[in-house]
């Protein structure tokens, strides 16, 4: 207890939680659409493909929007940033609720609800942007924790739809998304770690950077693979075993809950043992993990045990990666946790097409969980060979950080060196 208020005396706490809110209903509305796919899919008549597609379109529109709004936030300021895109959510789920009636009207709600999804780089830069580097990984792990909203979603999003119909859920986001709102109004104070003298160019150097690349793979695979897969599990459940559409959504949040709790564990993990070291841990549990979630496809206790431990990984992993993103860029995290949010966020779109290809053409989803877990060792692989680079210029061993920072942007320039 003494250790955490230690931590938040050493930040700004209430900033911390302005921008955990935000994550939190954020995750909650970028999801809508999967916590609701059974309904929608009834009620649409959609085919197999049309449901992988109107899950898929989300997490692209998410991933492709977070940049612009990194870009945003490191000019006008995280806090303005992230009441800009409330009111731009609010405004969506509104059109959700009066204008969504068809399958076309409901691509361009995915479309929409990528708005919610663009705010990852910006809430945990905001979050952690008090902390000094030693506890970067702590805070950012809080403010990941904002994961849980994706379980919320699944959790209250299907009883709502079935008293009130699917379309009104839309509306009572809309009004929900005002209290995440009031608290970053009242509560959120601007972090000082913003470079307001770095040109363009070096803000946006990551996006020339191998490292760049590289941290947006591993996410691909962290984080693609928890929003994929929790878009994807209340159709799966459904559709595999047969349950209600309500307990398809209790079931996915036991796994999502799971993420979001250990994303702090990640990111507390991670300043201690080391990101690259707690990557290594993670990504193994989840090839393992998934393959045999594809041979278990009989067992709805099995299935529901292993896709927990996934999650689990996958949460641990999400706080690992952004405990090592504000080592690697000191000056410019939002703009760098953006875009490593941005290309990864892709890979979750992924992950339901591939799913419904497994199904389509091989009879079964495990062909589906094997080419998840493939990527994710060959993922492994090249960190390990990467690291040891790190290691040598920006990290200490194993992914910790140094006990000596060196100067703003010192990171880029000898990373570029070392190459």
């Amino acid at each position: 207890m003494t250790s955490f208020k230690t931590f938040l005396k050493a930040g700004h706490g209430p900033t911390l939680f302005a921008a955990f809110l935000y994550f939190s209903f954020s995750c909650c509305i970028w999801v809508l659409n999967g916590a609701m796919a059974p309904f929608i899919t009834e009620d649409l008549k959609l085919t197999a493909a049309q449901r992988g597609l109107m899950l898929s379109v989300p997490i692209f529109a998410g991933a492709f929007m977070r940049f612009p709004l990194g870009i945003l936030a490191q000019y006008v300021g995280r806090k303005p940033a992230t009441l800009v895109e409330m009111v731009m959510i609010a405004v969506a789920m509104l059109f959700g609720y009066f204008f969504v009636h068809t399958f076309n009207d409901l691509l361009a709600m995915g479309v929409l609800l990528g708005i919610a999804g663009a705010s990852f780089g910006v809430a945990l830069s905001l979050g952690s942007g008090w902390f000094p580097p030693k506890h970067k990984g702590l805070a950012m792990g809080l403010v990941g924790a904002g994961n849980v909203g994706t379980a919320v979603s699944v959790l209250v999003a299907p009883p709502l739809a079935m008293k009130f119909g699917w379309q009104t859920v839309y509306g009572l986001a809309a009004i929900a998304i005002c209290l995440p709102m009031i608290v970053m109004i009242v509560f959120a104070k601007e972090p000082p770690d913003r470079d307001a003298h770095s040109t363009f160019r070096e803000h946006v150097a990551c996006l020339f950077e191998k490292d760049g690349w590289a941290f947006s793979l591993i996410y691909g695979v962290t984080f693609g693979g928890f929003i994929g897969l929790t878009s994807f599990l209340p159709s799966y459940y459904y559709d595999q075993f047969h349950v209600s559409k309500v307990q398809a959504g209790q079931l996915t949040m036991l796994a999502a809950f799971m993420a979001a709790a250990l994303r702090i564990f990640g990111g507390w993990i991670s300043d201690r043992w080391g990101g690259v070291n707690t990557l290594t841990v993670v990504i193994i549990t989840v090839a393992i993990s998934l393959v045999l979630c594809g041979l278990a496809s009989e067992s709805l206790t099995a299935t529901t045990l292993l896709m927990m431990l996934c999650f689990a990984a996958l949460g641990t992993g999400n706080g690992a990666v952004f405990q090592l993103v504000p080592l690697r860029w000191p000056t410019t995290t939002a703009i760098a946790g953006s875009m490593i949010g941005e290309i990864g966020a892709l890979g979750g779109g992924l992950v339901p097409n591939a799913m419904g290809l497994s199904k389509q053409y091989g009879g079964t989803y495990l062909w589906g969980f094997v080419t998840i877990a493939v990527l994710a060792v060959l993922s492994l692989l090249m960190m390990r060979v990467m690291q040891v680079r790190w290691t040598r210029t920006w990290a200490e061993k194993g992914g910790r950080a140094r006990s000596h920072t060196a100067a703003p942007g010192a990171y880029g320039k000898t990373a570029t060196a070392a190459r």
